[in-house]
């Protein structure tokens, strides 16, 4: 593959965001740590740079720089606010602190002669305590804010172009259109990366990679999952055997569903474990979020394994690990951004396993996820079936992991989607993107029929979202809510409190663990 955009990460939460709007101008790209080997980065033949944003500040003892094979590169380069300061520090400009730190929302004033902001003020989003006081040689400034006179700036000659703000989330208006121009016209990649051509990349992958082997898949009922294993399926047709285990740690009702999905819906030949007690038993009495994560990921391979004897011994395995779980992953010394969680399908496999994982989607979105499932025709209550994390309610029910807990658990869940769907407010375009309950493994005091009660506290998450990497709480009506809180105090035993989760995300995860 060579219509590709190298991104560079120096440290910055938003790093994923830059790469969902180059996919989303249909461009692949992939997003390295700013100090990956040049063998590394340049392996998928890149057209073009852009250099993310960071928390560091260029002048500060061992601060992120740009490596010099990318200047060497004659390639383009997009340095977005750290990036940007980067850019010019290595060419020679001067990056200062500034008198007056700008975050939030800022208004930007386009100059005369640049050829990818337009000619109109708009609204940008500002994140940077530092600015540029003087442009390398062969710069010119191309916009201007209230706190930065070179809130952009370009050396059109060798395509070198920085911009102080950050065109890759929702509060810049029109960012999406200026990494387009970028990566299209001035880096002149052209945009190839449809649903169709991710499915013929992926089948000849698949087939080269396993051959005339049997291979298992591991499926959930979720999206990830589904859309793995479907494509895999129209690779290597018969060679595949689905296997589903039943941890009892799914939603209410969906194991029927999800057996009923692959069998009478895909014709993927599918075989249905039985695995609720080895699950409760594995994380009994465990408490700390990473360690059930990796609790799950070790019992979903082990079981795994067991049913690979009865297959043939099957040398390989699907996954529905998308790039989000990959980048979220990463140790801090493979990816600058903190690592924020471990998903059970990456981080928390054990180092032993005997399968070769064949993940299709490794390099997608969700949203990437979801269009290649509708372009192999799955059904459409498959494809946008609400998120469910990989290790399923473990991370969804604080604290111990026991059989009546994440039966308490189920009861809220099932309620709260009822109520929503009644309302019409489930989906993004009717008003949630993702909603769920939590149980909390805090009790609290409450009165029923006149008797006190000490009992556990529900919590429900709502929210809206386009890339699942940032996401807002969804205003629910109240009387919505009030329902749902009756509801689940009255019909689910051992809960006596509910609570609505109005955090955004970031600061929080959408998930509580």
């Amino acid at each position: 593959m060579s219509n590709t955009i190298a991104i560079l990460d120096f440290g910055s939460q938003y790093a994923q965001l830059i790469a969902r709007r180059v996919r989303e101008a249909h461009v692949y790209c992939e997003l390295f740590p700013w100090d990956a080997p040049s063998e590394r980065i340049m392996s998928i033949k890149p057209k073009a740079f852009i250099l993310s944003g960071g928390p560091k500040s260029v002048y500060e003892p061992g601060a992120p720089f740009i490596q010099k094979f990318i200047l060497d590169s004659n390639l383009p380069i997009l340095g977005i606010c750290y990036g940007m300061q980067a850019l010019t520090h290595a060419l020679g400009g001067k990056v200062d602190p500034s008198a007056a730190r700008e975050y939030g929302k800022a208004t930007l004033e386009p100059l005369p002669g640049n050829n990818l902001l337009g000619n109109e003020n708009f609204q940008v989003w500002m994140s940077h305590g530092d600015r540029i006081t003087k442009v390398p040689d062969g710069f010119v400034a191309w916009a201007k804010s209230d706190h930065s006179p070179y809130a952009a700036m370009a050396d059109p000659k060798k395509r070198y172009f920085g911009l102080q703000f950050h065109p890759e989330v929702n509060h810049t208006i029109g960012g999406a259109e200026i990494l387009r121009r970028f990566v299209v016209e001035i880096a002149g990649v052209s945009p190839e990366w449809t649903p169709q051509s991710i499915i013929e990349q992926s089948i000849n992958q698949i087939r080269q990679q396993v051959g005339k082997n049997r291979v298992l898949a591991a499926v959930s009922g979720g999206v990830d999952s589904s859309v793995a294993a479907a494509l895999v399926h129209q690779a290597i047709g018969d060679q595949l055997v689905a296997v589903f285990v039943d941890t009892g740690l799914l939603r209410k009702d969906e194991p029927e569903q999800v057996v009923k999905a692959f069998r009478e819906m895909l014709g993927v030949e599918l075989v249905a474990v039985q695995a609720q007690d080895e699950y409760f038993s594995a994380l009994k009495g465990e408490t700390d979020p990473e360690k059930k994560r990796r609790i799950v990921g070790e019992k979903f391979i082990r079981i795994f394994e067991k049913q690979a004897k009865n297959l043939g011994q099957p040398k390989f395995l699907v996954q529905g690990t998308i790039y989000p779980d990959v980048v979220e992953s990463s140790a801090p010394d493979r990816n600058k951004a903190d690592k924020i969680k471990t998903h059970h399908n990456v981080g928390g496999l054990p180092k032993d396993m005997t399968f070769e994982l064949v993940e299709p989607l490794r390099f997608l979105f969700k949203d990437e996820v979801r269009a290649v499932g509708e372009a192999l025709g799955l059904p459409a209550a498959m494809v946008w079936r609400q998120p469910f994390p990989g290790p399923g309610l473990t991370v969804r029910c604080l604290g111990e992991i026991t059989p009546e807990r994440v039966q308490r658990l189920k009861e809220a869940d099932a309620i709260l989607i009822q109520e929503l769907s009644s309302a019409g407010l489930l989906g993004k375009n009717a008003g949630t993107s993702q909603a769920f309950a939590v149980l909390l493994p805090v009790q609290s005091v409450g009165v029923m029929g006149d008797q006190r009660t000490y009992q556990e506290a529900c919590a429900i998450r709502a929210v809206l979202t386009d890339d699942f990497m940032t996401a807002d709480w969804a205003r629910i009506p109240y009387d919505v809510l009030a329902r749902v809180s009756t509801r689940i105090v009255n019909e689910v035993p051992g809960i006596n409190r509910v609570v609505y989760d109005i955090t955004s995300k970031p600061p929080a995860t959408i998930e509580w663990e």
